[in-house]
């Protein structure tokens, strides 16, 4: 699950075992960006995220994660949640870099994809009408 937050990006997967085997119960929130988990301990500072070890793995995907319950996960995902005030998300984490006098880099990329997932929508709506007019992409 990747998920965009005022604090930066992470994507979250289950934990593996040490047997190999999907540990459903423990996840794995992952970053490109140590700061983006720096940013969400300090938010969560009392939790068991707040005081997990922020592991490194250079050469994978995402270098840097963290390990905990997915229950604390998702206890936190749930006050992510409710702290919502803003009404744009792109102007809000652009607030929160400049209060925390971070750069800019993840606010520009949030434009970035907003612009591949605008563009992804239009093809879908152009997909979903020559469908219900009887078009296919060969036609």
């Amino acid at each position: 699950m990747w998920i965009f937050t005022r604090y930066g990006f992470v994507s979250v997967a289950c934990a593996s075992k040490k047997n190999g085997k999907i540990d459903e119960e423990t996840v794995m929130v992952r970053a490109r960006s140590r700061q983006h988990l720096v940013n969400l301990q300090e938010r969560f500072p009392d939790t068991e995220l707040g005081k997990a070890e922020i592991l490194s793995a250079a050469g994978t995907d995402y270098e840097y994660r963290v390990i905990l319950p997915k229950a604390k996960w998702v206890s936190i995902l749930s006050e992510l949640a409710m702290e919502q005030t803003w009404s744009n998300f792109k102007n809000e984490s652009s607030r929160f870099a400049s209060e925390k006098r971070m750069t800019h880099s993840y606010v520009d990329v949030l434009h970035e994809i907003w612009h591949v997932m605008q563009r992804f929508g239009a093809r879908e709506d152009q997909s979903s009408q020559d469908s219900a007019s009887g078009l296919t992409p060969s036609s």
